[in-house]
């Protein structure tokens, strides 16, 4: 069985968090644009990189370890939250889901937006997951990595 260093396993992580905001773009390129909570669940993946980069570059890979971990956590949870708004079982933010409580007439009416996405509305999924469910399972499996890499003897 191989065995990373500490080092692999923040690089690995990192690579993850990359991974998937590309992956992010990929889809909004392709013309599915994301709504407020797919946003939300972007800056924790953005912090992540950053974490890694910055342990790549500096060391203290130990600390920034489980800094990384708390960001993967952070969108895992984010992803398991528009899971539910998704799925009914929690309402979401009115100002993207449900019957659209949170918007008024003149956010409808005008023409200087772009289109808005419900967040309680599934555009794509795969073998009936939805992007949000597939975030969080890859997140919990990036913040993993971490855990693995903060707990790893030097």
């Amino acid at each position: 069985m191989m065995s990373f260093d500490r080092r692999s396993l923040v690089a690995l992580a990192t690579l993850g968090s990359i991974t998937l905001i590309g992956g992010a773009f990929m889809f909004q390129f392709l013309g599915y644009a994301p709504c407020k909570l797919c946003l939300w669940q972007r800056w924790p993946h953005a912090a992540a990189i950053a974490i890694g980069c910055i342990a790549l570059t500096l060391g203290g890979l130990r600390i920034f370890s489980w800094l990384g971990a708390a960001a993967a956590l952070t969108t895992g949870g984010l992803g398991v939250y528009h899971t539910g708004v998704e799925r009914d079982w929690w309402e979401g933010p009115t100002s993207c889901s449900g019957s659209g409580n949170g918007l008024d007439m003149g956010n409808l009416l005008s023409t200087t937006g772009s289109d808005i996405v419900m967040c309680d509305q599934v555009v794509w999924q795969l073998m009936g997951l939805s992007m949000a469910s597939w975030n969080a399972i890859a997140s919990f499996v990036i913040a993993g990595i971490w855990i693995a890499a903060a707990t790893r003897k030097a």
